[in-house]
């Protein structure tokens, strides 16, 4: 079992992130949390290591209804939330951009 649900996308890495942005507003999910890893490895190991990440953002993403929902099922879900989406450019083919979430299932399989 994958441990992720993905999709590939074709076009620029910014409107990638803007329609995910939106897909995600669209099914009641606000972004609590943005790490842009490009910029943080940057700042912290220096450029060379910001090129080899390159355009990759993790979006911290929750739907308050369905987190409720989980935390009072299971507090310890709480190791999980919020729901990290990640997006992230294909280094390889240009105009490529994968957008993954974790697969829920396989954490109850």
């Amino acid at each position: 079992m994958d441990i992720a649900l993905s999709t590939t996308l074709h076009g620029s890495f910014d409107d990638v992130l803007t329609r995910t942005r939106e897909a995600l507003a669209g099914q009641g999910f606000g972004v609590l949390t943005e790490i842009d890893m490009k910029a943080t490895m940057t700042a912290k190991l220096g450029a060379a290591a910001g090129d080899d990440v390159g355009d990759y953002v993790i979006l911290g993403a929750c739907n308050p209804p369905l987190a409720h929902r989980a935390v009072t099922a299971d507090p310890q879900i709480g190791l999980l939330l919020p729901c990290n989406v990640v997006v992230r450019g294909d280094a390889e083919q240009i105009g490529t951009v994968h957008v993954e979430a974790m697969n829920p299932s396989c954490w109850w399989a």
